[in-house]
C-alpha cells in the first residue's frame, strides 16, 4: 500500500508541479525566441456552424471588422446541417465580399465541415476560429506576425474569459485555463505547444493534412501533424479572442467531458503520437495524457491514506478530508471572498477529474461523444 500510494503521490506531483517546473527550467536554460516581423499574406478565415443564429451576425461583423489589409483575407463558412436561422443570415452575408459560404444539408461534424473549408481555402495561411468568441481588432494581424519566421507551421492566440471592459475572470475554468495558459507559454517558449486554442488558431495551408471526420479535437490533431511535418506550434497570448467565463455547470462539464474523451480518441485514430514520429512524444504525454491518470491516482492516494496509519498517511487524509469539504463548499457555498475563491478553485479541481472519468468510461464503453454547438 506504501508503494501505491507514494506511486499515485508522485504521479500527481508530476503532472501539476513537476512537469511546468520543468517546463520553467527548460525556458530558462535552452529558449527558442520566435523571430517575430510584420507580415500580411492572403488568409483564409474558416470556421464551421451549426445552429449559431443567436451569434452568427455578431461574429461575421467581428471578422469583417479586423485590422487586416483590405483584399487580403477571405472568411469561409460551414454550416453543418443547421436547422434554425443560420443558413439565412449566411445567406444574407454572401453579399460582402470575400464570404464564401458551404451549406451542408446534413450534420456531418465539425471535422468534416473543416475538411470542406480547407478544400476550399486559397489563403497562404488558413485561420481557425468558432461562432461564440469575439477577436480583438488586432488579434489576427499579430498572429500572422508569427510566420514571418519560416520555422512556425502554426501559431495559436490566447482566449480571455470573461469581459474586455471589466477583465479577466479567475473563477472556475477562468482559473484553470490561466494555468493552462502558462504551460502552453513555457511549451512555446522553448519547442511546441501541444494542441492550439480552438477559438483562435492559424496554419500554413500546406502543412494541413485531411483529418478523420469523427475527430473531436481538431485543435489538438492538426497542430500535432503540423509538428510531425517539422513546424513549430506557437502560442501567442497578444492575439486574443474573449468568451465567457462560465457556460454553466452542466455545459462546462459536458464541454470538458467531451474534450478529455477526445484525449482517448486521438490515441486510436493517431497511434502515432505515442511513437517515435511525434517529436514532441514526451511533452504530449506529460500535457495531456497524465491528467486522465490523475483522478485514478487521487483515489488511490486516498484509499490507501485510509488504511495506513502512520502519522504522514494520517495527515495526508486529513487534507484530503479537508480539500474535498472545500471543494463541495465551493459547489454549494458564497461566492465572493477569499475563502470562496479558495473553495472554487479546489471544486473546479474536483469537477475536471470527474469529467476525466467520465470521459474514461466513455473509452472503455466505446460510448461516442458527438460534436455539438
Amino acid at each position: 500500500m506504501r508503494f501505491v500510494f507514494w506511486i499515485a503521490a508522485a504521479g500527481i506531483a508530476y503532472t501539476y508541479l513537476g512537469y511546468p517546473l520543468w517546463l520553467w527550467i527548460r525556458h530558462r536554460w535552452f529558449p527558442r525566441p520566435t523571430q517575430l516581423a510584420p507580415y500580411t499574406p492572403f488568409i483564409s478565415i474558416v470556421l464551421v456552424v451549426r445552429d449559431e443564429a443567436a451569434v452568427l451576425s455578431q461574429k461575421l461583423n467581428n471578422l469583417l471588422e479586423l485590422d487586416y489589409p483590405a483584399g487580403h483575407s477571405e472568411i469561409i463558412v460551414v454550416s453543418d446541417g443547421s436547422r434554425d436561422a443560420t443558413n439565412d443570415i449566411l445567406s444574407d452575408f454572401t453579399k460582402c465580399p470575400g464570404v464564401r459560404i458551404i451549406l451542408n444539408p446534413l450534420s456531418r461534424g465539425k471535422a468534416a465541415g473543416l475538411n470542406d473549408a480547407i478544400k476550399m481555402a486559397s489563403g497562404e495561411i488558413v485561420v481557425f476560429t468558432d461562432a461564440r468568441q469575439k477577436f480583438e481588432t488586432a488579434a489576427v494581424r499579430s498572429l500572422m506576425e508569427n510566420f514571418a519566421d519560416p520555422a512556425v507551421g502554426c501559431a495559436s492566440g490566447e482566449l480571455m474569459l470573461g469581459d474586455p471592459t471589466s477583465g479577466e475572470s479567475t473563477r472556475g475554468m477562468g482559473l484553470y485555463w490561466k494555468i493552462e495558459k502558462t504551460i502552453r507559454e513555457l511549451e512555446s517558449c522553448t519547442g511546441s505547444v501541444i494542441g492550439a486554442t480552438g477559438a483562435i488558431y492559424a496554419v500554413r495551408r500546406n502543412l494541413l493534412l485531411p483529418i478523420s471526420p469523427e475527430t473531436i479535437l481538431d485543435d489538438v490533431l492538426i497542430p500535432m501533424n503540423v509538428i510531425r511535418q517539422g513546424g513549430r506550434v506557437i502560442f501567442d497570448s497578444r492575439a486574443r479572442a474573449w468568451d465567457v467565463p462560465d457556460l454553466g455547470g452542466k455545459k462546462e462539464f459536458s464541454r470538458k467531458v467531451r474534450t478529455l474523451s477526445g484525449n482517448y480518441q486521438l490515441l486510436q485514430i493517431s497511434p502515432w503520437l505515442l511513437s517515435a514520429a511525434n517529436p514532441e512524444r514526451f511533452s504530449f504525454v506529460s500535457h495531456k495524457l497524465l491528467r486522465l491518470v490523475v483522478p485514478f491516482a487521487l483515489c488511490a492516494i486516498l484509499c490507501t491514506s485510509f488504511f495506513l496509519t502512520e502519522p504522514v498517511y494520517r495527515a495526508a487524509l486529513i487534507i484530503q478530508v479537508v480539500f474535498y469539504a472545500f471543494s463541495i463548499w465551493g459547489l454549494i457555498g458564497p461566492k465572493h471572498g477569499p475563502l470562496a475563491r479558495l473553495c472554487n478553485a479546489a471544486s473546479t479541481l474536483v469537477v475536471l477529474n470527474m469529467a476525466a472519468v467520465v470521459a474514461f468510461v466513455n473509452f472503455i464503453t466505446r460510448r461516442k461523444v458527438a460534436w455539438a454547438r
